[in-house]
């Protein structure tokens, strides 16, 4: 009993394991923001995408925002539903849909924008500029170095 103990506090005790617990909480706290503009985590995601590029097809989102594209597809299905993105026939290939945002999209860039900055003000509050910048270089190596398979 004392090993498994032990081995319970090592796990709880680690930099992932608090990594994974801010996380979570960030993304409750995004979630709580968010529901306050209508909208789920993750779909400001979609919009930011297609901010930046209006006209996407569902391959091409589902790439951008890192999930699978069945993923994507029902996400896409609840912002069409809320009436903040549309689906058209791609003008050369038919079998395409490209998602364009709606003037409803649109308008949700400014208030969106308020959210991440309001969160961005509670995660970084107590931390010097130093630190912010340090802990946003520590968080980019830990990324860099999930992401390449070591």
């Amino acid at each position: 009993m004392g090993d498994q103990k032990m081995e319970q506090e090592a796990i709880t005790e680690s930099t992932g394991y608090l990594l994974a617990h801010v996380c979570k909480t960030h993304r409750n706290k995004a979630a709580e923001l968010l529901a306050a503009i209508d909208l789920y985590v993750g779909q400001e995601m979609f919009l930011l995408q297609l901010w930046r590029s209006d006209g996407l097809n569902l391959s091409e989102m589902a790439e951008l925002v890192h999930v699978q594209p069945a993923t994507a597809s029902r996400m896409l299905d609840r912002l069409e539903a809320a009436g903040l993105v549309k689906r058209r026939q791609d003008s050369e290939d038919g079998r395409v849909s490209r998602i364009f945002l709606t003037q409803e999209g649109h308008n949700l860039r400014e208030p969106v924008r308020n959210v991440w900055a309001e969160l961005e003000s509670i995660s970084m509050a107590n931390l010097t500029t130093d630190e912010r910048i340090l802990l946003r270089r520590l968080l980019l190596q830990v990324y860099q170095n999930l992401t390449e398979g070591n």
